[in-house]
């Protein structure tokens, strides 16, 4: 398997430029949210945004991978351009569809939003020097305060979608059960909705929050405070902020092209990271230190690729 394509990491959404455009290897956590929350005449748009996806076709992982390469693409094109465009001017007016029980969910795109808040934490956690590197000073200058005015205008507003490049955070996998994952053949063709398999978790809102809070109450009791804890804890607080009616869905994304497809059919971290809760809970070190060196090396093989020639 071919390593890493050499070339500048772009902050939104993780994408990679060289002379020509290369898929990012993102996993994605979004929130699907009823309709009924949000306000008009927000609520009325997402209807008919919702019935004519319907009426597509293209509802389920089929459409959420199509949906995901095109705004990859566009998020490219705005990097390319001259000068450089780091978050579009206007956001998106596109959605993931879900449905759960019988009921219609959107996850907004907001790819204006996640661009900016790429941009703050690049400000926050790189020097002047290799922010440069990406964008002219003047640019990201203009990106921020459009960024601030936004936020003085809606400061509850809140991404339903968070990336991660070359791994899925084990805190993620907190969120969901191990039967809860959903793995997609390619087509028939051979090709599939984004060139091959799909893997992705679901989950009500409810049991999101309650598989947090009970992993938080174990690791608090049995482990330092460190990134696991901040981590999950942070996650717990963005899941707060959304309808308790809404679906959760970790979306391996670009990631499966990195993952020999014998290893996607046989995908068990979510299953590694509660036996690894239940034996800290249980006071059984050997026990959670089996579960996690099982999880270390699922994915270690996968983190490595990021830095290979």
């Amino acid at each position: 398997m071919r390593g890493r394509p050499r070339g500048i990491a772009v902050p939104c959404d993780d994408a990679v430029v060289r002379t020509s455009v290369v898929a990012p290897y993102s996993a994605y956590l979004r929130v699907y949210e009823p309709l009924a929350a949000f306000p008009e005449p927000e609520r009325s748009r997402w209807a008919n945004y919702v019935r004519d996806v319907h009426t597509r076709r293209v509802w389920g992982a089929g459409g959420t991978a199509e949906l995901t390469a095109q705004e990859q693409q566009a998020s490219l094109e705005g990097i390319l351009a001259t000068p450089p465009e780091p978050a579009p001017p206007h956001e998106s007016d596109a959605a993931y569809v879900a449905e759960l029980d019988g009921i219609p969910l959107v996850c907004p795109r907001q790819t204006r939003l996640r661009c900016w808040t790429a941009m703050a934490e690049m400000r926050r956690d790189y020097p002047e020097v290799v922010q440069n590197a990406f964008f002219p000073g003047l640019v990201l200058a203009q990106a921020q305060a459009d960024h601030e005015r936004w936020r003085m205008e809606n400061p509850d507003v809140q991404p339903h979608i968070h990336s991660s490049t070359w791994h899925v955070p084990m805190r993620w996998f907190v969120l969901f059960a191990q039967d809860e994952r959903v793995l997609v053949e390619p087509d028939g063709d051979g090709a599939g909705a984004a060139g091959g398999w799909e893997l992705y978790y679901r989950t009500p809102m409810v049991q999101a929050r309650r598989r947090v809070a009970r992993a938080l109450r174990v690791l608090r009791d049995t482990l330092e405070e460190g990134a696991l804890i901040t981590g999950l804890e942070d996650t717990g607080r963005w899941l707060e902020e959304f309808h308790p009616r809404a679906m959760v869905e970790l979306d391996f994304g670009g990631l499966v092209r990195l993952i020999p497809t014998g290893d996607l059919a046989d995908e068990r971290t979510a299953e590694y990271v509660s036996e690894g809760l239940a034996a800290l809970a249980a006071g059984d070190g050997a026990r959670a230190s089996e579960a996690y060196r099982r999880i270390t090396e699922r994915w270690s093989a996968v983190r490595a690729l990021e830095h290979a020639s």
